[in-house]
């Protein structure tokens, strides 16, 4: 049930910490000489990142391909989750992207890995449940492989989230959000300077009652944070944060092929965990995180971080699965029948601790300048469960639900199953070659171990991930590169019904060539790159026993193109595109029906179009759309299914005023105006599931700035 008290009471805090009379003390001297320690967000704000090296970069001069949404973009485009801001990118896609559960997604066509492809301010996080976005400052995407940038990750890329840090001036911003079937969202971002200016704060708070476009996929979301930070010396910026959620709603699985075979016919509003004992998934998270940073001088400073991830899950499914009548293992019956499961997995936690020091400096030797980062890291990570039940109850109907009797079991005792360690060494060298040359190189030294409770054996071993680029840029608006890198993933958990369940592969490579071009057109900011990704297979080999062998065998190869506009056209016109051609091959398995066909899940083509016309003859009034198209995707690794192509058109407007002498932004939003059916996520994973879109749905939001 939803917890209202502690909402109102995270909210009711906030707003009373923040416009105490100390936060708007204001001191009378000083200000001349403070360093400033916040880069203010606005637009621009997207040209830099620091998710494709290790200090914020500008992208025109990054050799790699990098998406940034903004804070404000987040709230112009009504963001509100990872999910929300995907669909403005071609290079990322849902991957058992199922609603009420963990958002998980793919880029250039690999999934990301939940415990290392998700980045808090660099340190690794659990992508195990939805990540708050209420205190992000930007959302930043490095596609293709990050070896160098983060040693251990999927080969697809990684999604950074970046916190937002104290302002300088007071910022006071509440926002309400409200959605026709019932969605309730309303949040408070405070900021500004204590009477000692030397310290800052911001704190955030949220609350959401969530009402799925699934019918019965309800729950509710409550978030609060906190980031502070001290101007110790002007040389010395210590940054402390925090944060908590908690979340309960019921997921929503996925539809499997009828009779093994064909789509269903459904309403993307079915919900199939509807079942009278179905009960939400219950999921808490928090972070500590602590940076400091040194400057020596104008050239050398050193930085130390650290951030310690906690995530706590109670798991229950009413888990639709396979049709034991017509002997399919996945795959619904020919009538809409469905064998329905009691999942219960209580106690699940995940620990990861990351901490990273480097030194970063500017030399000359001889013509040559360079740019030096070299650092160490450590990472950790601590996942305990018990054994789940995972018991048949029955058979439902996708059509005709069925009411089924639970088994009244409960999980077995909570215990540390799995633990990785990570130490790395790594060092770059950014080396002007001339005015208009420079050459990238660096590598990083990983060594990776793993203890599992019922592995055969531990895994102890180091491996070198090198990565090398040279970038020419014959001006400030032009850049032209090439590139190659290394990268390395731990190996996948072997799924459920499997010989070796639970367990997980070895660690393995990937390689990466990629080549790009970047250009500054008349405030158009454009950006293409070709590639190539090859990595081991990981698949279940069904003729290996009984329920198959989760098994590495053979190689996946991505080859892509990817292009991205953004800016304005005219003064009121602002444009962006993103557009993703795909060519993936798997080869090299000894399995006749998967070598040469296409990686499941996978659209040959995505893009996206957004537009934003601001309407001159009504001040403060602009207006949006959203064009949306993907190809189509296998469903499975043998390509005997095809889930069709789609296009999706989305409309909004927003209108900026003033409501009582505070600047205030009214929003609306129409998503799917069409009421367009469609397969957003076809995922291969236990056994295949298909996901359907979202029907057609409205947002209202008001957000007023004091």
């Amino acid at each position: 049930m939803p917890t209202p008290n502690f909402a109102v009471s995270v909210l009711a805090l906030a707003v009373a910490q923040a416009f105490s009379p100390s936060a708007f003390a204001q001191s009378p001297s000083g200000d001349a000489k403070m360093t400033e320690v916040v880069v203010s967000a606005s637009r621009s704000s997207g040209e830099r990142a620091a998710v494709a090296g290790f200090s914020d970069t500008p992208l025109m001069q990054t050799p790699a391909s990098v998406s940034v949404l903004s804070r404000e973009q987040m709230q112009d485009l009504n963001i509100r989750s990872t999910t929300d801001a995907a669909k403005f990118d071609a290079s990322i896609s849902d991957s058992y992207n199922a609603v009420g559960y963990a958002e998980q997604f793919s880029i250039r066509g690999f999934k990301l890995n939940n415990a290392n492809s998700y980045r808090k301010d660099g340190m690794a996080i659990s992508g195990d449940t939805q990540i708050p976005l209420e205190n992000k400052e930007r959302l930043e995407v490095l596609k293709g492989l990050a070896g160098l940038q983060a040693g251990v990750a999927a080969p697809g890329g990684i999604i950074n989230y970046v916190t937002k840090r104290p302002t300088n001036a007071p910022l006071r911003s509440v926002t309400l959000e409200a959605s026709e079937r019932g969605t309730l969202f309303g949040s408070v971002d405070l900021g500004g300077r204590f009477e000692d200016k030397r310290f800052g704060y911001r704190v955030n708070a949220a609350a959401e009652r969530l009402r799925s476009y699934i019918k019965g996929a309800d729950g509710h979301r409550n978030f609060v944070s906190g980031a502070f930070d001290w101007q110790i010396t002007p040389q010395a910026l210590l940054q402390i944060d925090a944060d908590y959620q908690k979340k309960s709603q019921v997921t929503a699985p996925g539809f499997q092929l009828i009779g093994g075979t064909a789509l269903p016919n459904v309403a993307a509003d079915n919900m199939l965990n509807n079942q009278p004992w179905s009960k939400p998934v219950e999921t808490e998270s928090s972070n500590i995180g602590l940076r400091f940073q040194y400057e020596f001088n104008q050239d050398w400073s050193a930085t130390i971080s650290a951030n310690r991830h906690t995530l706590k899950r109670d798991d229950y499914t009413a888990f639709p699965l396979g049709c034991y009548r017509e002997g399919l293992d996945s795959g619904f019956c020919a009538n809409g029948d469905f064998d329905v499961y009691d999942y219960v997995s209580l106690g699940e936690k995940k620990k990861p601790q990351t901490m990273q020091a480097m030194v970063q400096g500017k030399f000359a030797s001889g013509t040559l300048r360079h740019e030096l980062t070299a650092g160490y890291s450590y990472f950790k990570n601590s996942e305990y469960w018990g054994d789940y039940i995972y018991e048949g109850v029955g058979t439902s109907n996708i059509y005709r639900p069925v009411v089924l009797q639970p088994t009244g079991l409960s999980s077995g005792p909570v215990s540390e199953r799995r633990n990785d360690q990570q130490r790395s060494f790594f060092a770059q060298d950014v080396i002007a070659l001339n005015d208009t040359l420079k050459l990238h190189t660096g590598a990083r030294h990983v060594q990776v171990k793993r203890h599992e409770a019922k592995a055969k054996y531990d895994i102890d071993q180091g491996f070198w991930l090198p990565n090398v680029a040279l970038v020419f840029s014959p001006n400030a608006g032009l850049a032209v590169y090439g590139s190659y890198a290394q990268g390395l993933e731990l190996g996948s958990i072997a799924p459920k019904g499997t010989s070796n369940e639970k367990q997980a592969l070895p660690p393995g490579k990937s390689k990466q060539l990629e080549a790009g071009v970047k250009a500054d057109v008349g405030g158009l900011n454009l950006a293409a790159s070709v590639f190539q990704i090859t990595k081991g297979l990981e698949f279940t080999d069904y003729t290996l026993g009984t329920g198959g062998t989760f098994v590495r065998s053979g190689e996946a190869r991505h080859r892509g193109v990817e292009f991205s506009a953004q800016g304005k056209l005219t003064p009121d016109l602002l444009l962006g595109a993103s557009a993703t051609a795909l060519n993936t091959h798997q080869e090299g398995t000894g399995q006749p029906g998967m070598d040469g066909k296409r990686v499941p899940n996978v659209a040959k083509f995505k893009s996206t179009v957004y537009a934003e016309y601001a309407v001159p003859q009504a001040a403060g009034l602009k207006l949006n759309a959203n064009w949306q198209y993907s190809g189509n995707k296998a469903f499975d690794d043998q390509n005997k299914v095809m889930v069709p192509a789609y296009h999706l058109l989305n409309l909004g407007a927003a209108w900026a005023t003033s409501i009582a002498g505070s600047k205030t932004v009214l929003r609306a939003q129409i998503n799917n105006v069409t009421n367009k059916f469609y397969w957003r996520d076809v995922t291969p994973e236990l056994g295949g599931y298909l996901f359907p879109g979202a029907e057609r749905t409205f947002k209202l939001s008001a957000q007023f700035d004091f």
